[in-house]
């Protein structure tokens, strides 16, 4: 049809078959901003939020999303993630979320970096929005990949 994995010859949205690929190590790197006023910043940062410790639940956030990826991206396969980490860095006026997944098998692990970046930042959000409500996510992206038959990928 049109050359995307995800189709069939007729149209159909289908589950890839990766059952005769073989396993190899595969990474992908993900990250995004969540921009937010100067006070929510500094509550976020001093850990003076009434919820708590907003970065700690966000990184816990992103690493559980990694794992229910295929429960929430309705074609991905579960997959046995090796590893998972959620960095985190405060900006000048926002805070930048960085998510690697890892695994050993037939398919990449891109879907589940991009969505640990992106619960993590969603949950900032949450526990921040009773300080400022004008927060925006942006720059959700991959940034690189390694593994698999298409070799390694960096964003250009």
């Amino acid at each position: 049809m049109n050359g995307l994995t995800h189709l069939d010859a007729d149209g159909a949205a289908r589950m890839v078959d990766v059952g005769g690929k073989p396993a190899t190590r595969r990474e992908a790197v993900a990250t995004g901003r969540i921009t937010m006023s100067p006070d929510a910043l500094h509550a976020i940062a001093d850990g003076a939020t009434k919820k708590g410790d907003v970065l700690a639940v966000a990184r816990v956030a992103g690493i559980m999303a990694a794992k229910r990826t295929s429960e929430l991206i309705p074609l991905c396969h579960p997959l046995p993630l090796s590893r998972v980490d959620i960095a985190l860095a405060i900006g000048e006026d926002s805070i930048i979320v960085t998510a690697t997944a890892a695994t050993e098998g037939p398919t990449g692990v891109e879907m589940e970096a991009l969505t640990a970046a992106t619960v993590a930042l969603l949950t900032i959000y949450d526990m921040a929005k009773a300080i400022d409500r004008a927060m925006t996510i942006e720059g959700i992206r991959l940034l690189r990949k390694s593994g698999g038959r298409s070799g390694d990928w960096t964003t250009p």
